[in-house]
């Protein structure tokens, strides 16, 4: 806690001194959401998933299961994976992304490649994900071919890696309008950046799990640098059907959420 700015514009309380709360959302069923969910029991929850998960049951799912009011997931592919890995059978409410709300207008630039970064080195915030090293040697390969990199940095990635390409001033999602193609480790940001119309490459390693909802996003998927330049040149968006499945309903989407928390909080299950 000691991290938290003063004036960081998200209101932020330690567990202890935490506010009375009308509703607990978890965005999973790791370490800290469970721990959370042990100490505030009075509120009613509602699972939504908000953050990258993998793709099987997570051990600690039975723990949470029987407290869900709601579950909510952006797209119906998404809710499938979201529901295995919380272990259950109930209707997940697919609301959209509230990030797509507001989804930028296309201007791609000539030659232009969006590194989509994840977390290179662990820290004391969190791990880091395998296949990283596969995405600073594929950014390498794009520049030494002629691309302009731009670099969509990751909150917790450490940005003097990536000190000798352009880094984005704007979120990644934002930045994926300009351009032409998008490469990097199959994360949550992948199918709202197909829905902008910027087509992706997947960078996957041996040790990583992906959910097949952000694997089917991908034009192509390698694990090796030197496939990184071909790839992207080939780079083309999935079909509609596709897209819709992964993307979810585009617009309306925070309402559609608060809406489900709104209800969960009254009292009424989904």
């Amino acid at each position: 806690m000691s991290q938290i700015s003063p004036d960081d514009p998200v209101p932020v309380a330690a567990p202890a001194d935490a506010p009375p709360a009308d509703l607990l959302v978890v965005t999973g069923a790791g370490d800290w959401p469970l721990e959370c969910a042990a100490r505030f029991r009075r509120p009613p929850t509602v699972a939504s998933s908000l953050a990258y998960l993998g793709p099987g049951e997570a051990p600690g799912a039975r723990r949470l299961r029987g407290r869900l009011r709601a579950i909510t997931s952006s797209s119906r592919a998404e809710a499938r994976a979201f529901a295995g890995y919380l272990g259950t059978r109930r209707p997940v409410r697919v609301v959209g992304s509230p990030q797509t709300d507001t989804l930028p207008v296309r201007t791609p630039e000539p030659g232009s490649v969006l590194v989509v970064t994840s977390v290179t080195h662990p820290d004391g915030t969190g791990g880091a994900a395998p296949g990283t090293e596969l995405l600073l040697a594929s950014a390498k390969r794009l520049q030494e071919s002629g691309k302009s990199i731009l670099v969509g940095l990751h909150p917790r990635e450490d940005r003097s890696l990536w000190d000798q390409y352009e880094i984005s001033s704007v979120p990644t999602l934002e930045a994926s309008a300009r351009a032409e193609a998008a490469i990097g480790i199959p994360g949550t940001v992948f199918p709202m950046v197909t829905a902008v119309g910027t087509p992706v490459v997947g960078c996957v390693d041996p040790a990583l799990t992906v959910p097949d909802h952000l694997l089917a996003v991908c034009s192509s998927t390698i694990d090796d640098a030197a496939d990184a330049v071909p790839a992207i040149e080939a780079a083309r968006l999935p079909d509609a059907a596709t897209l819709a499945d992964s993307v979810g309903p585009i617009g309306g989407s925070a309402g559609r959420l608060l809406d489900v928390w709104a209800h969960a909080a009254h009292g009424r299950a989904d």
